[in-house]
């Protein structure tokens, strides 16, 4: 029997003064009213309708226990109607986790834009360059910089970025400018700490691919240091394009072996499953494919 069923028949059976009547408004038959309301009698061990041939009455057990089912009843509906109104309009806490500098860059400006459309949704952003662990740390959604995300996890593409070789004008000047990748192994060269290859840098260009070993005199975690390290002369950077644009748009970095780069690589909105995808991650991941970030 399933208890939230049985009160209702129950409601209905003193609200409209017999089994009958409240079958007819339930659209069952007055046996199937009659047997819910024997079985919810059985499970208290109480009596809780009077039955005569006329009319059917509560009991002062009945009266009292049909207050209450229509207080839980409301209580229980207006809780549906709540959780059903979320599940078609984003709402609650939305927690974000995107790499440092791509955040700053790309999804900073854009998350005034999206709470205007979406008020309901508040933003919980952490910006980090580590690879979190979603389920563990409670992100809904996550934004992933690489060339292949954890097949582990449902990943929408959202663009992808260039990764090239700069350094600054100063640099160069007393340095000299590569002509060729292994003239890189004579340059100072600045490395990014999760940078899956290392200490080489894998290039592709006219000759296809090479993978120059580099002198690394300093390695980061977070590329905005590195380039304004490069910035201030310290050596050459291999990073993506949204990390650099602004600087060589002003020529404080220059692009060298601009026929050489790495592999493109993809920016991508990644969450846990495709079942039940609550409408503030829909939303959000939607408004990234439609800023075009």
């Amino acid at each position: 029997m399933d208890t939230l069923d049985a009160m209702r028949v129950f409601v209905a059976v003193v609200e409209r003064n017999g089994f009958s009547a409240a079958a007819q408004a339930l659209d069952m038959s007055t046996a199937g009213v009659t047997r819910q309301v024997a079985a919810l009698e059985k499970r208290l061990s109480t009596r809780l309708l009077h039955r005569t041939t006329r009319r059917v009455s509560p009991t002062s057990a009945g009266a009292a226990y049909y207050a209450q089912c229509v207080r839980l009843l409301a209580e229980f509906d207006a809780l549906e109607a709540s959780i059903g109104a979320q599940a078609l309009e984003p709402s609650g806490m939305l927690r974000i986790n995107a790499p440092v500098s791509w955040g700053i860059a790309r999804l900073g400006p854009l998350l005034a834009g999206y709470r205007e459309r979406f008020p309901q949704v508040e933003l919980d952003l952490a910006l980090s360059d580590r690879l979190v662990d979603m389920v563990e740390e409670g992100y809904d959604v996550a934004i992933r910089i690489t060339r292949e995300p954890s097949p582990t996890l449902i990943a929408r593409r959202l663009g992808q970025s260039r990764i090239s070789l700069c350094a600054a004008p100063a640099y160069l000047a007393a340095h000299g400018t590569p002509q060729a990748p292994e003239d890189l192994q004579t340059h100072t060269c600045l490395g990014y700490s999760y940078w899956a290859a290392g200490d080489h840098w894998p290039l592709q260009g006219p000759g296809g691919e090479v993978k120059v070993a580099m002198t690394t005199l300093l390695r980061a975690n977070n590329g905005d240091v590195l380039r304004e390290a490069a910035i201030a002369g310290m050596g050459v950077i291999l990073q993506p394009d949204f990390l650099l644009e602004e600087a060589l748009a002003d020529g404080r970095l220059v692009r060298i072996l601009p026929e050489w780069e790495a592999a493109p690589i993809g920016i991508f909105a990644v969450y846990t499953s495709r079942s039940h995808l609550a409408p503030k991650v829909r939303s959000f991941i939607d408004y990234l494919v439609e800023t075009g970030v």
